[in-house]
């Protein structure tokens, strides 16, 4: 039987030996023929359902209306091979192997590094939205590398990994804690890299209400290595309003804004409005949508159950990557191919690892960094305020009648206080959606606007990414 591992193949061989430690050595992705004969396969014995419980009803979505196009565009049309080429084509990709634990072997960390052309660039480490591979967002990298003006618009020096068991990022061992783990590795990463001082910013578009694991890397990285990662761009961040016996300062100045309905105190009219508006429409959401979202959570405790289902079938994974789309509100019009690339990314190397990362995500939801040290971690804070712009232009999930499963708090900028140094804030118009696929410039702004900030009070920044590995 043909097994993922075979299609991930790349560098060294699956018989070689394991490389030292931290060693970087340049990636390209290969599928092997015989892999991709059993794909194929696979879909042309897909068997869909014949019916599906209120398939019609508004609380629910069926997704065989754009599933089985995309089942035949896959079989008739798609050309992996074609696919390969020009991803391998348009980003350097590396993997660095890095001891995992003191038990076990080495894990390798996937992860495309894009250099600037430009003196004055600033190392950003970028990590993408989970469930996505950092290929997913290959078409983003200029973006940050090289912008139209690099005297106003700050250059970087991107360094965008896969997390550990996504895409072709190996899983680490069962008995690390995964998200300390993965927080050290990526410092490893950067310092390997020859990025003593660097920056980070997560990507906002969680599928869950506690921000996701990668909110929960960034914010890691922020607590417990401030001396390397000098400051994070934190987008959507999964902060509470502050509680009057924790914080009584900040919570005094929430409520006078709140009861004066007034821009003060680091609150801004746009803020009271967003909380408003965002309680009257958790409220709206239908007990179904809430039951829908539960037993998704749910579903991803059982690692067994989803991975062998998914492990199993091509077309799980793709109605797997639908549902993730749908679940973020994205409004971007996905082309099929894009669609199929997508889920390929993942097929190839296998869902497993991905399934551990959601587990995991849930499992640790009230897993609470606290700061090693009293100095709070600079931040420069992006929100977006979820007005009704998408509605009016008749937007894909308005006009199917659909309603996103969740819909997340609105967090106020200024309760990032209790935790952040914060030298930034933007609250964006619009809802947030697929962030990285459908404005990219978002997460630069924010990133560009931390750097300005610390590029005046820390020297250690300049000349930062001059170094080469």
């Amino acid at each position: 039987m043909a097994q993922p591992a075979e299609a991930a193949g790349a560098g060294a061989g699956a018989g070689a030996a394991a490389a030292a430690n931290e060693e970087i050595k340049e990636y390209k992705i290969h599928a092997s023929s015989r892999y991709l004969d059993f794909t194929r396969q696979k879909l042309e014995l897909a068997r869909l359902p014949r019916e599906v419980p209120d398939a019609n009803s508004r609380a629910r979505w069926d997704p065989k209306p754009t599933l089985e196009p995309l089942i035949d565009f896959w079989l008739e049309h798609f050309t992996w091979r074609e696919h390969e080429r020009e991803i391998n084509d348009s980003v350097p990709q590396f993997r660095i192997s890095i001891q995992a634990s003191a038990t076990e072997g080495l894990s390798r960390i996937h992860f495309i590094h894009a250099r600037s052309r430009h003196p004055n660039a600033v190392p950003l480490l970028l990590i993408p939205p989970f469930p996505f591979t950092n290929l997913s967002f290959r078409h983003i990298t200029d973006t940050f590398t090289h912008p139209d003006d690099a005297n106003t618009n700050q250059p970087f020096h991107l360094v965008m990994p896969s997390l550990p068991g996504l895409g072709f990022s190996d899983s680490l061992p069962k008995n690390v804690h995964v998200i300390s783990k993965t927080s050290e590795m990526l410092d490893i990463l950067m310092k390997r890299l020859g990025y003593r001082h660097y920056l980070a910013t997560n990507s906002g578009s969680s599928i869950t209400p506690q921000g996701g694991i990668d909110w929960k890397i960034i914010k890691h990285l922020a607590a417990n290595y401030s001396d390397s990662c000098l400051g994070v761009h934190l987008i959507s961040p999964p902060l509470k309003a502050p509680k009057a016996l924790k914080s009584p300062v900040e919570w005094l100045k929430l409520t006078l804004a709140k009861t004066l309905q007034a821009s003060i105190l680091g609150y801004t009219k746009e803020d009271i409005a967003a909380l408003q508006k965002n309680q009257r429409e958790r409220a709206r959401i239908s007990a179904t949508d809430f039951a829908t979202q539960e037993s998704f959570g749910n579903g991803a405790y059982d690692l067994n159950t989803l991975a062998y289902a998914l492990c199993d079938s091509p077309t799980g994974l793709l109605v797997f990557f639908l549902t993730i789309i749908r679940l973020l509100g994205s409004e971007k019009e996905f082309t099929a191919s894009e669609l199929v690339t997508m889920t390929k990314l993942t097929w190839l190397p296998g869902p497993e690892g991905t399934l551990r990362l959601l587990a995991e995500n849930y499992l640790s939801a009230r897993d609470d960094t606290e700061l090693k040290s009293s100095r709070k971690p600079k931040a420069a804070i992006t929100v977006f305020l979820a007005d009704d712009v998408a509605v009016q232009n008749g937007s894909s999930s308005a006009r199917e009648g659909i309603s996103p499963t969740s819909v997340n708090p609105y967090v106020c900028p200024s309760w990032a206080r209790q935790h952040y140094e914060v030298v930034w804030t933007d609250r964006v118009q619009g809802k947030q959606g697929l962030l990285a696929w459908e404005r990219p410039q978002v997460i630069a702004d924010g990133a560009r606007n931390l750097a300005k900030a610390l590029l005046v009070v820390d020297k250690r920044l300049h000349g930062a990414g001059n170094r080469t590995a």
